[in-house]
This record gives C-alpha cells, sequence and structure tokens, in this order.
C-alpha cells in the first residue's frame, strides 16, 4: 500500500483533522505500543500499519 493511499483511507474513516491526532497521539498495542507515526518513521510497512488501524478502531470493512 502506497502512503498516499494509507492517507486517504485514514482521512476517510477519521477527517483531516482528527487522522493527524490519531497517527500522532494514539499507541497502539498491534504496532508494538507504537503510534502510527512512530510505525512509519521506524519503516514499518503501510499495509500493516492501516490493518493495525482498523483492528483498533474497528474501521468498518468498506473503508478497509
Amino acid at each position: 500500500m502506497r502512503l498516499t493511499v494509507f492517507w486517504e483511507r485514514m482521512r476517510a474513516q477519521f477527517g483531516d483533522v482528527y487522522a493527524e491526532s490519531v497517527a500522532k497521539d494514539f499507541v497502539l498495542a498491534g504496532l508494538g505500543e507504537r503510534t502510527v507515526d512512530k510505525a512509519l518513521a521506524d519503516g514499518e510497512d503501510a499495509k500493516v500499519v492501516w490493518r493495525a488501524v482498523c483492528e483498533t478502531f474497528n474501521v468498518p470493512e468498506p473503508l478497509r
């Protein structure tokens, strides 16, 4: 998954402003107790990060 697609999905799920907050502020167990921003900065695949977001926030199936 490209980062542009990842961020499009984040904005679709959370809205422009809240998507940034989720990425910066929420620590996800599925990412090894890292935030989205930290996981991406560490080189984690965007698809893996998106799956962790989906699991944590119960993203509806059509947006997965």
